[in-house]
């Protein structure tokens, strides 16, 4: 019987350990790449494509509707101050600048009228044969007829200027860019019928990325280097203005560098740009893009980077604070000082408190 009581005894003992959740394994020692925090000095240019546009580029249109009946003005043709571009059909604007004309020649008539009436009325006052009040409609006639002249005048002369509106001149010498009408279509007032890069300064325009724009101000000094000069030589320039919202298609923003006055650069032409960011030649923390981690974890919420321990031989997570790039390199602004050491990649596998061995090139 005691024996049968230890058997099962055993066996229950038995059973209990074989149920037991086992032990977890100690997690390894990985051997990682460190590197030492240490101020480095800042190369943040940065070369972009830029196109070479004219300083002014007007999108002329008529002032009035119309059937466009003639644009002798084509791309790439240069023309002068006062030159023909474009031309309406002018029969209905010269029809109304006629009954205007009539109008006030009419109004005319009507002035002269009262006039004569408002003296003969007088005469026939002094005679007795009238009264004031006769005298005084009469006066009132002749002001609103004298009201109704000015206005049919004004009238006429709107007209006239309409009629004139049916020719389309170059406002400045220049070179066509673009026509979007041809000959035969009806455009509506203020459509744009020829475009004209004016003659005069010239200013490089190319887009850079949302991550850049903080770095490209007014007044921002470049260097642009011509595509086609074999010489190499460059220009100075500086940012004249940038965009206030993205392209919305590209989702980039629009620069424009202000070219010397003296830069003779076909309109069109390619050009390369090099932008001296504010940061340039500053001494900054930078590390590797590999080294920072993104973090949604509490207190760590944000940038990390993995702080190597020397006398415990492990690594601590410790959040920071990121100002920018430059180039394949990422600008530290807070967390960090010269000296400690950090884990130069493969952070996304380590846990706080790790044991961690220096790796060493063979």
């Amino acid at each position: 019987m005691k024996t049968t009581l230890i058997v099962c005894v055993l066996a229950s003992t038995a059973a209990l350990a074989a149920c037991a959740r086992p032990e977890p394994a100690p997690e390894p020692v990985r051997s990682v790449k460190l590197l030492t925090v240490g101020p480095s000095v800042l190369n943040a240019n940065s070369e972009y494509a830029g196109e070479v546009r004219a300083r002014v580029e007007s999108r002329l249109g008529f002032r009035v509707g119309g059937k466009l009946v003639e644009r002798p003005a084509e791309v790439g043709q240069r023309v002068k101050a006062g030159q023909l571009l474009a031309r309406l059909d002018a029969q209905d604007l010269a029809l109304s600048g006629q009954a205007a004309q009539a109008a006030a020649t009419a109004a005319l008539t009507q002035r002269d009228l009262a006039r004569a009436d408002l003296e003969r009325f007088k005469g026939l006052l002094a005679q007795g044969f009238v009264s004031q009040a006769e005298i005084d409609r009469r006066q009132a006639a002749l002001e609103a007829a004298e009201a109704s002249l000015r206005q049919a005048r004004a009238h006429s002369a709107v007209q006239g200027n309409q009629a004139g509106y049916a020719r389309l001149l170059a406002d400045a010498p220049g070179v066509v860019t673009a026509v979007p009408a041809d000959p035969g279509q009806v455009v509506q007032a203020g459509s744009p019928v020829v475009v004209l890069a004016q003659d005069g300064e010239r200013d490089v325009v190319f887009a850079v990325p949302e991550d850049r724009l903080a770095l490209v101000r007014p007044g921002t000094r470049a260097r642009v280097r011509p595509w086609a000069h074999a010489d190499g030589k460059e220009l100075e320039a500086t940012v004249r203005e940038v965009a206030a919202s993205a392209d919305p298609a590209t989702r980039t923003y629009q620069v424009k560098l202000a070219l010397p006055a003296d830069a003779k650069l076909p309109l069109g032409a390619t050009a390369y740009v090099t932008l001296a960011t504010a940061h340039t030649g500053q001494a900054a923390i930078t590390l590797p893009t590999t080294a920072v981690m993104q973090s949604a974890e509490g207190d760590r919420r944000g940038s990390v980077v993995w702080v190597f321990d020397e006398d415990k031989g492990t690594v601590q997570p410790r959040p920071v604070q990121v100002a920018g790039a430059d180039g394949n390199r990422v600008v530290i602004a807070g967390g960090l000082e010269p000296g400690d050491e950090v884990v130069a990649t493969g952070g996304h596998v380590l846990s706080a408190g790790q044991k961690v061995v220096r790796f060493v090139a063979q």
